[in-house]
């Protein structure tokens, strides 16, 4: 006769403490009374039952595992032979891979012999707790599902989020992937991506580019003017009005300022050039102004001193 060891108790039963001490009793009991030899065929049995458990386990999770990457390199053959947008392919693919694995990983627990209705108990019991310690992670996915629906940008994109500016690289279920232009990779979460401001340069071609900068009272406007528009001639990636959507470059004054007057120069270009250009056009102009004779003003103040008699 082999040793029958009690099944393992489910999460949702409960015990007194005289009931956990009768079972042990019991156990105890039953220990004294089976023959050494039984005990020994029993446990060897047990032990060869776990191990060939835990080798289909393994083999699960091999083959799990080797099927959940096929099926991304699948996913994403199928969206880029469809010519999809990539960042639908991506966050799609993302939920795919995370889903597979939980399956995966539920398959392998319950190829153990461990209860799986046990923990799904236990995970119910507890999800006041999880659904409170993980209320960033569920915003960030409710977020991600907010910007796949809405696409306030794509894949690629140029655009200005939480102080970043870069290229959308990569939209997952929680977080979004920005390369900026010195080469760094910024994650931002999704949840606050999705309520903060997002300005999207690349949405709309061409762009206009404003550049704002003060010069001293006394200057000759039309010289200024003539100035600026022969600078930005020099550079071809500044559009004309033959451009459908672009307009000439423009120069104009826009506040007589506290120290000197505001003036503002337009051009277009298109969005992909918008950091580029702008530093461009402000190291030139400051170049270029002084060696007209057009000088940039300083803050001052006028104090008149009024002698007493």
């Amino acid at each position: 006769m082999l040793l029958q060891v009690p099944s393992a108790t489910s999460a949702a039963e409960t015990f007194s403490a005289d009931t956990l001490v009768a079972k042990g009793a019991h156990l105890v009991e039953t220990l004294k009374t089976t023959p050494t030899d039984e005990l020994v065929a029993s446990s060897a049995s047990a032990v060869a039952r776990f191990g060939l458990k835990i080798l289909l386990a393994v083999a699960i999770y091999i083959i799990g595992a080797w099927l959940i990457r096929k099926t991304k390199k699948l996913i994403a053959k199928g969206f880029s032979k469809r010519k999809s947008d990539p960042t639908i392919a991506s966050f799609i693919q993302s939920v795919v891979t995370v889903t597979l694995w939980v399956v995966l990983i539920l398959a392998m627990v319950g190829t153990l012999g461990i209860n799986t209705t046990s923990i799904a108990a236990l995970l119910a019991a507890g999800g006041m707790a999880i659904g409170m310690a993980m209320s960033g992670t569920v915003q960030n996915f409710a977020g991600g599902l907010m910007l796949l629906a809405f696409k306030p940008f794509k894949v690629g994109d140029y655009v200005s989020a939480q102080g970043y500016f870069g290229w959308i690289s990569e939209i997952n279920i929680v977080h979004t992937k920005l390369v900026t232009t010195d080469n760094r990779e910024i994650t931002i979460p999704n949840g606050a991506l999705s309520n903060g401001n997002i300005d999207n340069y690349s949405s709309r071609n061409p762009y206009r580019l404003s550049i704002w900068f003060n010069v001293a009272y006394g200057a000759d406007v039309d010289l200024l003017r003539d100035v600026l528009l022969e600078l930005v001639k020099q550079q071809p990636e500044i559009m004309d009005a033959r451009t459908p959507g672009a307009a000439d470059p423009r120069v104009y004054v826009g506040k007589l300022g506290d120290h000197g007057l505001e003036v503002e120069l337009r051009v277009w270009i298109k969005s992909e050039y918008y950091k580029w250009m702008q530093t461009w056009l402000n190291e030139n102009i400051y170049k270029e102004l002084p060696k007209h004779g057009i000088r940039f003003p300083f803050p001052q103040l006028d104090v008149h001193m009024k002698a007493d008699n």
